[in-house]
């Protein structure tokens, strides 16, 4: 009868410390929970103001007249006298391009009026420049009224043509400093967050990097811009 009375007492000890136990386990895990779903979610920005190296510079005219011969040999004679010009800056014969000229024939549209067309054709043409000697071709482009007192009327952003374009192309270069840059902002952000919220801050859990964007601030000077990314990282919090 003593016998059996000690085991029961045994069996009754070992459930009491196996609830204690499992009890602890189930706090502690409970706790480790709430630990794991306590995070912060912060941005680290990162800019940088550069200089456009690429440069798109379109010289388009337009000439109009009935005898379409003569309007060829104008525009020889235009297409000869703004490439003596370009180089007249420096800017390299590799660089400069003649496009296709476009013709339209007034009298071939049937929906126009006859008797209201002055000049049958109509031609327009562009000689283009695309460089990487960017402020070479920014000196040229100040010049550009010379073209004017020849009687060359170039636009950039007539006739349907496109305008000029200021490229930053070196983007690859200041990726890695710029990513590492928003980290760290970002990191000092959430550090800023744990230490009000009498917390300390983890590991990351998860981290988003945002595009690149380069956009130019001041549309008066188009060759500056700006490259901006975003990093999105959430920090787990742990007391």
């Amino acid at each position: 009868m003593t016998m059996k009375r000690n085991e029961i007492i045994i069996a009754a000890m070992l459930i009491a410390a196996s609830i204690v136990i499992f009890g602890y386990l189930l706090k502690s895990a409970a706790a480790g929970l709430r630990e794991s779903q306590r995070s912060v979610t912060v941005r680290g920005l990162s800019e940088r103001d550069v200089e456009a190296d690429k440069v798109i510079w379109p010289l388009t005219y337009r000439i109009v007249g009935n005898d379409l011969p003569a309007l060829y040999n104008t525009m020889e004679q235009y297409n000869t006298a703004i490439v003596d010009f370009l180089m007249k800056y420096e800017i390299s014969k590799e660089d400069i391009s003649a496009a296709i000229p476009t013709v339209t024939d007034l009298r071939a549209d049937q929906w126009r009026s006859q008797s209201d067309i002055i000049h049958r054709y109509n031609i327009t043409s562009a000689i283009t420049v695309s460089s990487s000697d960017v402020e070479r071709v920014r000196k040229a482009m100040d010049a550009a009224s010379e073209l004017f007192r020849k009687g060359i009327a170039v636009s950039s952003s007539e006739y349907g043509t496109s305008q000029i374009q200021f490229l930053f192309t070196s983007l690859n270069d200041v990726k890695p400093e710029m990513i590492e840059e928003a980290t760290r902002n970002a990191r000092q952000a959430a550090e800023k967050f744990a230490g009000d919220s009498g917390s300390k801050l983890g590991k990351i859990k998860s981290a988003t990097q945002g595009q690149f964007s380069i956009s130019i601030p001041d549309s008066n000077t188009p060759y500056k811009q700006q490259v901006r990314v975003v990093t999105t990282i959430e920090y787990s919090l742990k007391d």
